[in-house]
């Protein structure tokens, strides 16, 4: 790792040689569809800045095993995509679009995202960075063996949860939330370590999940935010018009990935039902039950909030 003087000394060098080469590391695979976007961006920011900004996209985590805000704030890797809700040191402004059942349409994520904005920024500058743009993942929904009909259905149940706010919604439903790496998910529910999973219809399809359950329950559970960041020592050595440049494709790519994220969830779904999976829509007796945790967990959460973050949900709900 560059320490920071000398991180900036070659920054300036390449600048001058009017070529900026960078490294965003992407968490998912190559045909993730955020992977794709941060592809797309790669591209846009090259042509809009005219080739004096090269972004190469490392997908895989491969240049990121740990904490990928720290890894931008020391400079380890210039850029990186990140999602959010399960990225340490973003406390409670990153569990926002996480948090169960306050978001019921990719409409109400948008607007959440919006409100919210300003304070995923203000940590990410404590954290030495800039949000460039963030993307919404499909809606989670509940992954298992056995049609959840009810909120008694839960109970028992060993669910791979993302993040603190989906293991307390599944305690809280009677079930037991485990913690595991996504690279650990599969072969925990061919051993049943596991027996369920709240995630996406896109991490079920990219996971294969037909092959060790049979159920996908469409709760809605949230619609929660990959975001992408740059280190700000990177970002404020770029000139004027790169910054331009860079905020222009940023601000496309946000637009169009939210468009994608509806049209992965789309296909996704046809791709579990087509493989033998039951996809199933969430009966008006299991949102009741489920709105009463949500509305629970949502008191508790903001119990000791600060004022930025009891602002956003009283402009959300306006």
């Amino acid at each position: 790792m560059l320490k920071k003087g000398l991180l900036v000394v070659s920054m300036a060098t390449a600048l001058f040689a009017g070529n900026v080469k960078m490294d965003l590391n992407a968490k998912y695979g190559a045909n993730n569809f955020h992977t794709k976007g941060a592809q797309k961006f790669a591209s846009l920011v090259k042509d809009y800045t005219n080739g004096s900004v090269n972004i190469t996209v490392h997908a895989g985590s491969s240049l990121i095993k740990g904490n990928p805000l720290k890894a931008v704030k020391d400079g380890t890797v210039a850029m990186t995509d990140m999602f959010i809700p399960f990225t340490s040191g973003g406390g409670k402004v990153f569990g926002i679009s996480a948090l169960p059942f306050i978001a019921q349409s990719y409409d109400d994520a948008f607007k959440l995202y919006q409100i919210s904005k300003p304070a995923y920024e203000k940590t990410a500058k404590k954290w030495n960075q800039k949000l460039l743009y963030s993307v919404t993942w499909p809606p989670s929904g509940f992954y298992s063996n056995k049609t959840m009909t009810s909120i008694s259905d839960f109970k028992g149940a060993k669910t791979r949860t993302y993040d603190k706010n989906s293991a307390a919604f599944v305690n809280q439903a009677g079930g037991n939330a485990v913690a595991l790496p996504w690279g650990e998910v599969y072969s925990s529910l061919r051993t049943g370590m596991v027996d369920s999973v709240v995630t996406s219809s896109a991490s079920g399809k990219d996971g294969k999940f037909w092959e060790v359950l049979g159920n996908f329950t469409k709760i809605n559970y949230a619609y929660p935010l990959q975001s992408v960041t740059i280190n700000l020592d990177y970002w404020n050595s770029l000139n004027k018009t790169q910054k331009q440049a860079m905020l222009k494709a940023a601000a496309e790519i946000e637009k169009t990935q939210w468009q994608a994220s509806k049209e992965e969830n789309k296909v996704a779904l046809e791709v579990l039902a087509k493989n033998g999976m039951k996809i199933n829509e969430a009966s008006p007796e299991l949102k009741a039950e489920l709105d009463k945790i949500a509305n629970d967990l949502l008191t508790k959460y903001l119990d000791g909030a600060n004022s930025q973050i009891k602002q956003i949900f009283k402009e959300y709900r306006k």
